[in-house]
C-alpha cells in the first residue's frame, strides 16, 4: 500500500502543474483575494475531478480486473494517455498569446460560492480531464499490485495534487513572479510531452506484455540486489 502511494505522488505533482486557466486562476486568486478565498476555488475544481473519477472508474469497473489477463485494455489506456499528451502539446502550441492574458488578468470580485462554482465550471467544462484520468486509472492498475491498488494509487494522486495546489496558494505571488508566460509556455510542452510518454509506456506494455514483464522482473532483481 505505501509503495502505491509512492509511486502516485509524482503523478498528482505532474498533475498539479498542468497549467491551464485553473493554474492561473488559482495563483490570482492567492494573490489578489487571500488563501481562504483561493481553497474555496480550488475545493471546486476538485470536487470536478472527483466526479470525472468516479465516472471513470464506473465505466471502466468492469474492465479493469482483466488487466492482468487482457492486454488489449492497457493499449486502451495508453492510447487514451497518448491522445491527451498531443490534444495537450497541440493546444499549448497554439496558445502562448491566451498564456499572456491569463497572466496579467486581475479580478477583484470576492464572493466565496461564485469562486467554488468557477472553480468547478473551469474544470469540469474540459473534457480531457476525463480522458485524462480514464488513462490514469489504467496507469495505476498497470504499475500497482496490491488488492486495491488502482483505488490506492489515484486517491494519492487527488492527495498529492491538491497538498500541492496549498503549497502554490501559499507562495502565489512569488510562484507567478518566477513563472513567465515563456516559462510557463515551455513547461506545458514538457508536461505534455511527460504524459505522451506514460501513454507509450502503457501502449509497449500492451502490445508486448511477455517481453515487458520479463524486463520488470529484471529490473527489480537488480533494485533488490543493488
Amino acid at each position: 500500500m505505501f509503495d502505491d502511494i509512492l509511486t502516485a505522488v509524482p503523478f498528482g505533482i505532474i498533475l498539479a502543474f498542468t497549467i491551464g486557466p485553473v493554474f492561473f486562476v488559482l495563483l490570482e486568486t492567492s494573490a489578489t483575494k487571500g488563501f481562504r478565498a483561493a481553497l474555496i476555488f480550488d475545493l471546486g475544481v476538485i470536487l470536478a475531478d472527483i466526479i470525472f473519477i468516479l465516472i471513470a472508474f464506473y465505466s471502466t469497473n468492469n474492465l479493469r480486473g482483466k488487466i492482468g489477463n487482457d492486454p488489449s485494455f492497457l493499449i486502451f489506456g495508453g492510447v487514451l494517455l497518448i491522445v491527451y499528451g498531443i490534444i495537450s502539446f497541440i493546444k499549448t502550441s497554439k496558445s502562448f498569446r491566451t498564456i499572456v492574458k491569463e497572466y496579467y488578468k486581475v479580478e477583484i470580485n470576492k464572493a466565496y460560492g461564485k469562486l467554488f462554482i468557477k472553480g468547478f465550471l473551469l474544470n469540469f467544462i474540459n473534457i480531457g480531464v476525463l480522458l485524462g484520468w480514464l488513462g490514469f486509472i489504467v496507469l495505476g492498475d498497470s504499475l500497482t499490485s496490491s488488492e486495491h491498488g488502482g483505488a490506492i494509487f489515484i486517491c494519492s494522486m487527488v492527495a498529492s495534487y491538491f497538498i500541492t495546489d496549498l503549497i502554490k496558494i501559499l507562495i502565489a505571488k512569488r510562484l507567478k513572479a518566477k513563472l513567465t508566460p515563456r516559462l510557463i509556455f515551455k513547461t506545458k510542452k514538457v508536461i505534455a510531452i511527460v504524459i505522451f510518454a506514460f501513454g507509450i509506456l502503457l501502449l509497449v506494455q500492451g502490445i508486448f506484455p511477455n517481453a515487458y514483464e520479463k524486463n520488470k522482473e529484471k529490473l527489480e532483481h537488480q533494485i533488490y540486489h543493488d
